[in-house]
């Protein structure tokens, strides 16, 4: 497996989720993990969330081209009006070029 992401566009999600509609948050999560694997450009995906409600997610992408095709997908923008409305009392989004990469994984 190749974990370079060097050059890749990270999309760098924080979000603090407020507990309502756990199962409809949970169907629109899954299908935007899979609606975001399907299109041009993208890399993977890290996510992680307390259970709190505080959580991150990182997208990575192969330009900033895909990065914003994936913003302005109607799905997608959909979604996130509906996370506005409903599921996050805050969100933030940062976007950066990867310029390093290192992983390490116990044998």
């Amino acid at each position: 497996m190749n974990d370079d992401r060097t050059g890749q566009i990270a999309v760098i999600f924080t979000s603090i989720r407020n507990g309502a509609d756990a199962a409809g948050y949970g169907e629109a999560a899954a299908a935007m993990d899979a609606l975001a694997a399907a299109q041009p450009g993208y890399h993977g995906v890290d996510s992680a969330r307390e259970a709190d409600g505080r959580g991150i997610t990182v997208s990575y992408w192969a330009d900033d081209a895909a990065a914003i095709a994936w913003r302005d997908h109607p799905e997608h923008t959909a979604i996130r009006e509906r996370g506005r409305a409903l599921w996050y009392d805050h969100y933030s989004v940062t976007v950066t070029r990867v310029e390093r990469a290192y992983a390490w994984t116990r044998s």
